[in-house]
């Protein structure tokens, strides 16, 4: 009877053997990076959806202005509470195409580059994302994130939402920022109260709100707030305000 031959066992010894990891510097820094990448992504998405629904308490430039001149006028106020031609006339002043863009106006950017620069072309969603989450300082990172958040800002939050956070963190004079401080300083009335002109006049300062008064508008302004006016009308009756409008 034959006998079968046994096959050579291996010892435990060998068995249990793992070869040993090859350290990759590439491999492991490509890991990292991608890591971050998506962390970064997330606390972005998470950051966007928290003032969604959550008023944004101050920005940079709130903050050190406060600072600066020891306090701020500020109050939030509702688009709600807000005189829908004030939100008319701020977008036809800021973004006339506000309602059919995702957050950047070719046409005004195109502009602004044949203009040598000289005219911003910046969204109010642009201006939404710098105010809130950035800085104001310009800078080739700044505007790499500004370019970055704006899409995710538009693709998360309702266009209404993102107006009503710009007219409460603009900036409508030294130390006067959001429309309801702005109303009644200028104006002594509350936002729900402002006429077609006041409108237009606060909308008129927004470029430049350190060196325009809106009580006190010189020949240019009184010039730019008639065309802010007939802007305001006309983006009512073309439907360019439907995106924010009740």
């Amino acid at each position: 009877m034959a006998v079968k031959a046994k096959k050579p066992t291996r010892s435990r010894r060998s068995k249990n053997k793992k070869t040993p990891r090859t350290f990759r510097p590439r491999a492991f820094v490509r890991r990292w990076l991608l890591r971050l990448a998506l962390g970064a992504a997330l606390l972005a998405v998470l950051a966007v959806l928290l003032f969604r629904v959550i008023n944004p308490p101050t920005t940079h430039t709130i903050w050190s202005e406060s600072r600066r001149l020891g306090g701020v006028q500020r109050a939030w106020v509702d688009a709600a509470d807000i005189a829908p031609v004030m939100l008319r006339s701020a977008v036809a002043a800021e973004d006339a195409n506000f309602c059919t863009h995702w957050g950047f106006d070719m046409d005004a950017i195109r502009a602004a580059i044949d203009d040598g620069a000289s005219r911003g072309g910046s969204t109010i969603s642009q201006q939404v994302v710098k105010n809130v989450y950035l800085w104001q300082a310009r800078s080739y990172v700044r505007k790499a994130m500004e370019a970055l958040l704006t899409p995710l800002l538009e693709a998360l939050w309702p266009k209404r939402r993102i107006l009503e956070v710009y007219l409460n963190v603009a900036e409508f004079d030294e130390g006067v920022f959001g429309v309801d401080a702005a109303a009644r300083h200028y104006f002594g009335v509350g936002p729900e109260a402002l006429t077609d002109r006041q409108a237009a006049l606060l909308a008129s300062v927004l470029p430049s709100p350190k060196e325009r008064e809106a009580n006190r508008p010189s020949a240019a302004i009184n010039r730019r707030a008639a065309t802010i006016m007939d802007g305001a009308a006309l983006i009512a009756k073309d439907g360019r305000a439907a995106c924010f409008q009740d």
